[in-house]
């Protein structure tokens, strides 16, 4: 019961926020600062996220070929990969080390 408890309290979180999100002034909107954060901010969120599903395995810091694949997409990106190419290339990367160990 505890499960569902906490799924309707993120659930109501989750329109709290958006209904916040709707009654912000667009004169808030608009200022560069809030627009500039806005692009960001997701941006620095799935790279906080990728950090940590890649370097963490509870509370040890790991690394392994997922830290590989990631270095290897990181020299792809510095490369000017297109997107799907640099995502193959991680996969590839963190599938060769892991056939080999």
């Amino acid at each position: 019961m505890s499960v569902w408890i906490a799924i309707g309290v993120t659930a109501l979180g989750c329109y709290l926020v958006k209904l916040l999100g709707l009654s912000v002034p667009a004169g808030v909107l608009e200022r560069p600062l809030v627009q500039r954060l806005a692009a960001l901010l997701p941006v620095a969120l799935l790279a906080a996220l990728i950090v940590q599903q890649t370097f963490a395995d509870r509370m040890t810091l790991v690394l392994d070929a997922r830290a590989a694949g990631l270095a290897a997409a990181a020299v792809a990106l510095v490369l000017r990969a297109p997107f799907l190419a640099v995502v193959a290339v991680a996969v590839l990367v963190t599938a060769g080390i892991r056939a080999l160990g």
